[in-house]
């Protein structure tokens, strides 16, 4: 196994415009492979765009959806694979030959599909289905992962990604700035997302704080460094229908470390190499081999009914 530049990015997307999504999703796949990236990887529904479907019928939704492989965004972001010789990882809502819908994520090089996972956890509406598999695929000698948003915050699916052997795992997501139960959550106001030529300053101090990167931090990093694993986490930065994202997109190491990230107020993509020394040198890998399933496969494979709430979708459930 090689060493492999990755890349990954933010940009503010706009609400059911593919073809302007997709045009970005271009632009910044072409800056990713002008540093040499050999992977690029963008946030939860990136094509489509994402918080505005919480207001979409069943069948509103079903028109935006699109069947994959066939669909003509995954033609779109195969041509771009190609052009660039450059594997694209993107979202969209899929639909399937009975109508259901799901949230999906896919990885496309120039040859077309590689992988595709559906989320397992969604919510944003009611008519998307839940994806009932996890997604273990090899690019580049490496093998790979894919966990979308509330994935990643249920540990149990991230250690069985790395389990199943995901060197790399790659989490887009649309999350931050939300209000939640935890102290120091909330909306940041959009007014400052206008303002920030006149005021950075005030934006970032709202982006980096526990509204957003410093509620990140308290958790992304273990992912990685738990599970020896590289995580590449997407987000998008700006309106997203009606809420401010924050970006940070970064890429964290098996030491838990952060070695690339978007700073910009703006669309943005930044670069790391991976090391595939890493996977065994941090501290992740021997703790994988010293597990006692013995102690507790009975007690994580419980019977249990799934819970799933979002504050801020249901401001009165806590």
């Amino acid at each position: 196994m090689q060493k492999l530049k990755v890349a990954t990015a933010q940009f503010e997307n706009k609400s059911n415009d593919k073809q302007y999504n997709l045009g970005v999703i271009e632009s910044l796949s072409e800056q990713a492979a002008k540093e040499g990236a050999r992977v690029v990887a963008f946030h939860e529904c990136s094509i489509t765009g994402y918080t505005f479907a919480r207001h979409l019928s069943k069948e509103e939704l079903l028109d935006i959806s699109e069947v994959i492989p066939e669909g003509d965004s995954i033609k779109r972001l195969t041509a771009i694979a190609k052009k660039l010789d450059i594997a694209v990882l993107a979202g969209l809502f899929e639909k399937d030959s009975e109508n259901k819908i799901y949230k999906a994520c896919v990885c496309v090089d120039g040859n077309g599909l590689v992988a595709k996972y559906r989320k397992l956890h969604p919510f944003i509406n009611p008519n998307i289905t839940p994806g009932n598999a996890y997604c273990v695929f090899e690019l580049y000698g490496w093998k790979c992962g894919i966990l979308i948003c509330y994935d990643n915050n249920v540990i149990e699916n991230v250690r069985a990604t790395s389990l199943l052997g995901a060197d790399i795992i790659f989490m887009p997501h649309v999350t931050m700035c939300t209000p939640s139960t935890r102290p120091g959550a909330g909306f940041v106001d959009p007014a400052l997302w206008k303002n920030r030529e006149n005021d950075p300053t005030s934006l970032r101090l709202e982006f980096d704080s526990m509204k957003g990167r410093d509620w990140l931090m308290k958790w992304l990093p273990a992912r990685a460094y738990d599970n020896a694993a590289y995580v590449v986490f997407s987000n998008p930065i700006g309106m997203d229908d009606d809420q401010l994202k924050n970006g940070c997109s970064m890429i964290i190491d098996p030491y838990g470390d952060v070695i690339a990230e978007c700073r910009k107020l703006g669309n943005e993509v930044q670069t790391a190499v991976l090391n595939p020394d890493a996977l065994t040198k941090a501290g992740g890998y021997r703790y994988k081999k010293a597990r006692r399933p013995d102690l507790y496969r009975d007690i994580i494979g419980q019977p249990h009914t799934p819970d799933q709430k979002v504050v801020w979708l249901n401001p009165g459930e806590n």
